[in-house]
C-alpha cells in the first residue's frame, strides 16, 4: 500500500516506517519537526530518508496535507501534541494540532483528496478513560471520576467508589469503559478518535483507533520534558541528581515497549479487519512510578537520591492498565516485551547519548505558577 504517516518523523512513526518499508509498502511522511520533540533536527532518520517521500509541514496546513494525501491508500494519523501536563496550560496549542489538524485531514478526505483510501489508523490514548476501571467489593465494576484537589491535598490519592465512597481496586480497563478524560490532552485524543471512527463510516472505509498506553523505547526524545518519566528519570540518574516522585510513588502505568506498539500498529494497517474499532495497545503489566525510579537509578549505579514528595499535578490519573482481550481477538496482538527487559534496552540506548537538560524543572515551574502543580 501507499501509506501516509502524519507525524511520521517522530518516535513511533520512525519505528513504524522501518517495519512498513521492510514489508514492501510505500511511505509518505508529513511532519513539521516541532523543536520540542525533534530538537534542532529537520530531517528523517538517515536510513529512511532515501526511501520515504517527505512532505514538510504542519498537520493543520491544508496545502501540505493535500500534497501528502496524493495517491494514498491508508492514513496512519500519529501527529499530535502529547504532554498531559502541558495541555492544561497550552490549550490553544493542543487544540490547533490535535483538533484542527484532524479537522483539516477529514475536510480533505471527505472532499476526495485520497480517492484510493481504504483504511485509517489513528493514534488514540489511554488518557481518554480518565481514571479507568476499578472494582468495588460492594458494587462490582465501577468507574471513578477524576480525583478532587481536596482529596489529593489530604494525600488521599486512590480513587473511591463513586457509589459508596468506599475503597476500590484498579483493574484492567476494557474498551467498553466510559470515556472520562481528566486532561485537555485526553479530551483532544477522545475527539480525534471519535472523529476518525465517524468519518470512516461516512467515507465507507475501515478504521482502527489504537489506544496506546505509555509507549517507551530507544529513539524517544531525551530532551522533551513531556516525553515521559523514563527519559526524565534516566537523565537525572545518569548525573546523580535527585529524583522527585509525585504523590506516594504507588501510582502505576502500563508501559508498552515500542516494538510491541509497532507490531500492533502494523496489524491494524494490514489486517483484513472490516468496520470501525477501538483497541487497547499495552503490555498488560502494572508498574509503579517508584519501581521505575528505583530500576533506573540502580542501572546507573544508584547515584541519585529518590524522594516521594506527595506533590501532584492536575490532570494526572492514578493508575493505568489495559485489558488486551480485544487486541488479541481483532489483531492477534500479544505483547512480547516484559518491562524489565524493555527498560534495560532503553537505558542501554540512552547511555550512548550525553545527558541533556530536559527542561523538566522549567515545565514544573510553569505548572506551579498556574496552580496546576500542588504540594
Amino acid at each position: 500500500m501507499n501509506i501516509l504517516i502524519t507525524g511520521g518523523a517522530g518516535f513511533i512513526g520512525t519505528h513504524l516506517s522501518r517495519q512498513l518499508l521492510g514489508r514492501g509498502h510505500r511511505i509518505t511522511v508529513l511532519d513539521n519537526f516541532l523543536p520540542q520533540v525533534h530538537g534542532g533536527k529537520q530531517q528523517l532518520a538517515a536510513e529512511l530518508a532515501p526511501h520515504v517521500r517527505l512532505v514538510p509541514g504542519d498537520v493543520a496546513d491544508e496545502t501540505a496535507m493535500r500534497a501528502a494525501l496524493d495517491d494514498v491508500e491508508c492514513v496512519v494519523h500519529l501527529a499530535a501534541e502529547t504532554g498531559t501536563g502541558q495541555s492544561m496550560y497550552q490549550v490553544t496549542r493542543y487544540g490547533h494540532t490535535n483538533l484542527m489538524g484532524t479537522s483539516v485531514l477529514f475536510d480533505l478526505l471527505v472532499g476526495g483528496a485520497a480517492g484510493k483510501l481504504e483504511r485509517i489508523v489513528v493514534a488514540s490514548s489511554r488518557a481518554i478513560y480518565g481514571e479507568g476501571a476499578y472494582h468495588c467489593e460492594k458494587h462490582g465494576p465501577v468507574y471513578p471520576p477524576s480525583r478532587s484537589t481536596a482529596e489529593k491535598e489530604r494525600s488521599l490519592f486512590d480513587p473511591l467508589c463513586p457509589v459508596c465512597r468506599g475503597t476500590c481496586v484498579s483493574v484492567p480497563t476494557p474498551e467498553s469503559a466510559p470515556l472520562s478524560p481528566s486532561s485537555w490532552y485526553g479530551l483532544t485524543k477522545q475527539v480525534q478518535e471519535q472523529m476518525t471512527l465517524m468519518f470512516a463510516q461516512v467515507l465507507g472505509v475501515s478504521a482502527v483507533a489504537l489506544r496506546y498506553q505509555n509507549v517507551y523505547g530507544p529513539g524517544q526524545s531525551l530532551s522533551n520534558p513531556y516525553t515521559g518519566i523514563l527519559a526524565v528519570f534516566s537523565s537525572l540518574a545518569r548525573e546523580g541528581k535527585p529524583i522527585r516522585i509525585f504523590e506516594d510513588g504507588k501510582e502505576s502505568r502500563d508501559f508498552v515497549f515500542i516494538d510491541d506498539v509497532v507490531q500492533a500498529t502494523g496489524a491494524a494497517i494490514e489486517s483484513p479487519l472490516a468496520g470501525c474499532h477501538s483497541v487497547n495497545v499495552g503490555s498488560g503489566q502494572r508498574t509503579t512510578v517508584l519501581q521505575v525510579a528505583e530500576g533506573i537509578n540502580a542501572f546507573y549505579g544508584g547515584l541519585s537520591s529518590i524522594a516521594v514528595t506527595g506533590a501532584f499535578r492536575e490532570g494526572d490519573i492514578r493508575h493505568g492498565l489495559a485489558d488486551l482481550t480485544q487486541a488479541s481477538r481483532l489483531l492477534s496482538y500479544k505483547p512480547q516485551w516484559q518491562f524489565a527487559d524493555g527498560l534495560a534496552r532503553f537505558l542501554a540506548w540512552a547511555s550512548d547519548w550525553s545527558p541533556s537538560d530536559t527542561g523538566y524543572e522549567g515545565s514544573l515551574a510553569e505548572m506551579r505558577e498556574r496552580g496546576l502543580l500542588r504540594g
